[in-house]
């Protein structure tokens, strides 16, 4: 009863060795993705191009009008008086009091004074005193309730203001500010445009060299077989006493050194693709191949390519055409500074207390508008005019950089193309060569079957095979890697 799971357990074992016995494989459009993908790079350019949109878009917003609510409260601890706490008179003095208990004093110099003095002792002082007090009184109730009506309640304070303010000239300073962002922003996406060429070179390199790495192994492991193949034939024929021990010891030696080349290949084929892998962002232990179907297909550029044609398209020469463009708009800035400014406002404000209708803390006021227009017009400012001429000369140092990077950029295509032209030619008299090469060992393993030559001259035949094969392969991947560097040089990656 046990047999079909036995069965069924052989099987799913049989098929994780199948699956574990896999070798991923990746294109060069897979390391690509992959490293664009993983790059941290490219994730920082992205948020330096969302800063320097953001930055023109702010730049735009402030040529419209800015709204703005503000309020505010206050208290304070007393309240302002506008009347003395005690007013002097021609006839006496008043006293005013926070508690209502006002007070009235006749002078001596008054008429009730006068009175006083001149009936005292008589029948009529009595009756002027109470009339002098009662006087006092009306007087004295009176300036409390100037005191009390001119005395403001600002302990509570509340303010509120909605305003519009709207630039109408400035000198042009805001549509150069706004070139200026624009500008801004056009660089932060041409860096990241030639960062994104650059990651693509930089997989390219590691990947064509590890390319290169593999099939030298191979060409190492083919060598490797040839020389064990020799020594066996050799070790055969030193016991028919058809060679000597020395002939045995010379293949043995050579056999030694394809070891040693055969290690030192693997292990860097495992550096090549351990770099490949961290610059892809893949797993620095995880086993994998590359596919080289391309390496023998290569474009040939024109034997006269226009590189000046294609300047124009380079990232440098657009980074250096916007910073020219940022250098006019700051001396346009700088001008701008002495050009008169004209701004309008408009405001609303509602406050409490509100002096609407007299003095008063009611909530029943209507607040009130308010518009204006200001403007400064500058007469003498001469730091703005030598900042004005610095950055007229600023620009023209912009203009004469650029013209010279588009000659040093015309030089630098030109040379990329002469570069991948030579490569070219250099595959093809490798190839010949090692045509050649096979054609000579074949014929030194036939003479070596026959008698005719001895080992050494086959090791020998076997040796510029290798180095002729090797030299076809380094070839074939310079002109990969300079074809890459030519297409980055045109924007065509």
């Amino acid at each position: 009863m046990y047999k079909p799971y036995l069965l069924l357990c052989c099987f799913f074992l049989s098929t994780l060795a199948v699956h574990a016995g896999d070798t991923l494989r990746y294109t060069l459009s897979d390391c690509r993705q992959q490293a664009l993908s993983n790059s941290a790079t490219a994730r920082l350019q992205e948020e330096e191009i969302l800063v320097a949109k953001y930055n023109r878009q702010a730049a735009m917003a402030a040529m419209f009008p800015r709204v703005s609510v503000n309020a505010g409260y206050t208290w304070n601890s007393r309240k302002p008086h506008l009347l003395a706490d005690q007013m002097t008179f021609s006839q006496g003095t008043a006293y005013a009091s926070q508690d209502g208990n006002p007070s009235f004093s006749w002078s001596d110099n008054s008429w009730f004074g006068t009175w006083m003095s001149t009936f005292s002792g008589t029948v009529l002082e009595q009756p002027i005193q109470d009339l002098a007090s009662r006087t006092g009184n009306v007087v004295a109730n009176a300036y409390q309730r100037a005191y009390d009506m001119l005395t403001l309640d600002l302990q509570h304070v509340f303010v509120a203001q909605v305003g519009v303010v709207q630039p109408i000239y400035v000198g042009g300073r805001l549509i150069q500010l706004y070139n200026i962002s624009k500008s801004a922003e056009k660089i932060a996406n041409i860096r990241a445009e030639g960062k994104h060429d650059d990651m693509i070179f930089k997989v390219d390199e590691a990947y064509w060299r590890m390319v290169s790495v593999a099939h030298k192994k191979a060409l190492a492991d083919q060598y490797h077989a040839l020389l064990v193949q020799l020594e066996q034939d050799v070790q055969e024929a030193v016991n028919e006493g058809l060679a000597t021990k020395s002939d045995l010891l010379k293949v043995a030696t050579k056999r030694g050194e394809a070891d040693v080349k055969k290690l030192q290949a693997e292990n860097g084929l495992t550096l090549s693709r351990m770099a490949l892998a961290q610059i892809c962002g893949l797993p620095l232990g995880e086993p994998f191949t590359v596919d080289d179907s391309d390496l023998e297909t290569n474009t040939l550029p024109a034997d006269r390519l226009d590189a000046s044609s294609y300047v124009d398209r380079r990232s440098e020469m657009q980074l250096f055409e916007e910073i020219e463009k940022i250098a006019k708009s700051s001396a346009k800035l700088a001008a701008a500074g002495l050009q008169p400014n004209i701004i309008a406002s408009a405001n609303y404000i509602y406050s409490n207390p509100n002096a609407e209708n007299g003095f008063s803390s009611k909530w029943d006021g209507k607040g009130y508008f308010s518009a204006g227009v200001v403007v400064n017009v500058p007469i003498a400012h001469a730091d703005d005019i030598l900042r004005y001429k610095a950055a007229k000369h600023a620009a023209k140092v912009a203009t004469l950089k650029a013209e010279e990077t588009r000659e040093l950029l015309t030089l630098q295509t030109t040379q990329a193309n002469q570069k991948l032209m030579e490569a070219q030619q250099k595959i093809a008299m490798a190839r010949m060569n090692k045509n050649n090469a096979e054609e000579v060992l074949r014929m030194a393993r036939e003479s070596y079957d026959a008698g005719m030559i001895t080992a050494s001259d086959l090791m020998m035949a076997q040796t510029q095979w290798l180095s002729a094969a090797s030299e076809l392969v380094d070839a074939q991947v310079e002109a990969k890697t300079k074809e890459t560097e030519l297409k980055k040089y045109l924007r065509e990656l």
